[in-house]
């Protein structure tokens, strides 16, 4: 027996080794984002010392004095934390009620389509706006939706209409923050759905033919059901970060005449940790909002697990 469970042992090794020198280019492309991640994430583990210290740049981690909760009890006092908060999950929510579908029901649309040059064509399209910088969008944001300039109150202007503030009133702000969100990630969204849907079995499509179901009847009977898992995960994934939020899309998209919504978590650790030099606020506020991901991270798991589904971890 023992001998047995040795050669298994040593056919695993021979045939593991076999692999990587076969692949070994996939495992080199595999070692930068590796060390990039282990470097930037669990090598920045020892920096959450500072949440608990008065800390000191010249003093460093270990002559900072230690000063336990009194940081996070200031942080919480402060006059702008409430308001960051309720901002935060405000704009996060908001993106998760509009931007989550989206993916999904454009996947579903894409799978439709059955010409192969128009598919890959508007594919391409939609995937563009994710690898634009946020500068970038917030300059075309600007430049459509300017209330002297922007090419949409212009057009609006010309029809007989009246000119809307879109980036210059908080409630129009926040319309167009969410609508250029959507518009930024739906299309990039929809690869890890379409990938889902290719893997549904084809005899499934041909049984609801046979039963007589339509187009609309398949997507709603057999594919749906199929990427429920699927969508159940990245719905978990995606109420893990209701409380990070975007700081180069508010910093992007913000002006002076718009303050109601642009102050969130984010926005609020490059005042105190960048631009005010107060690095133990900043990093007990990141460090607050990183147990509250991961608290809903597992709370929305449990839930998930409850109602039948397979869950994230």
């Amino acid at each position: 027996m023992v001998n047995r469970r040795q050669h298994a042992v040593d056919r695993g090794e021979r045939r593991g080794n076999l692999y990587f020198r076969k692949s070994w280019q996939l495992y080199a492309l595999l070692a930068l984002p590796l060390i990039f991640t282990i470097v930037f994430k669990y090598g920045a583990y020892r920096g959450l010392t500072i949440a608990f210290q008065d800390y000191k740049v010249a003093k460093g981690y270990s002559g900072s004095e230690w000063v336990g909760f009194d940081i996070f009890e200031k942080i919480f006092s402060h006059r702008d934390f409430g308001k960051s908060v309720r901002n935060t999950l405000l704009l996060n929510i908001l993106d998760l009620i509009f931007g989550f579908p989206m993916p999904v029901i454009l996947a579903l649309i894409l799978n439709e389509i059955k010409g192969k040059w128009f598919k890959k064509v508007t594919q391409t399209l939609l995937y563009l706006p994710h690898f634009l910088s946020w500068v970038i969008i917030g300059a075309l944001a600007y430049q459509l939706f300017s209330v002297d300039t922007g090419v949409v109150n212009t057009m609006l202007s010309n029809a007989g209409g009246s000119p809307v503030p879109f980036l210059q009133d908080d409630t129009w702000w926040l319309v167009t923050y969410v609508f250029i969100g959507v518009w930024q990630t739906m299309g990039w969204g929809t690869i890890v759905y379409l990938a889902a849907i290719t893997g549904v079995n084809t005899e499934l499509y041909e049984a609801a033919r046979v039963d007589g179901a339509g187009r609309w009847k398949q997507c709603l009977h057999v594919t749906l059901p199929c990427i429920r898992s699927t969508i159940v995960t990245m719905l978990i994934m995606n109420l893990g970060r209701v409380m990070q939020g975007s700081f180069e899309r508010i910093y992007a998209l913000t002006n002076a005449k718009v303050t109601e919504y642009t102050t969130t978590i984010p926005v609020l650790i490059y005042r105190w940790g960048i631009a005010g030099g107060k690095f133990s606020e900043a990093t007990a506020l990141g460090l607050f909002q990183s147990i509250i991901g991961l608290l809903l991270v597992l709370l929305s798991d449990y839930v998930a697990k409850r109602l039948g589904e397979d869950g994230l971890l």
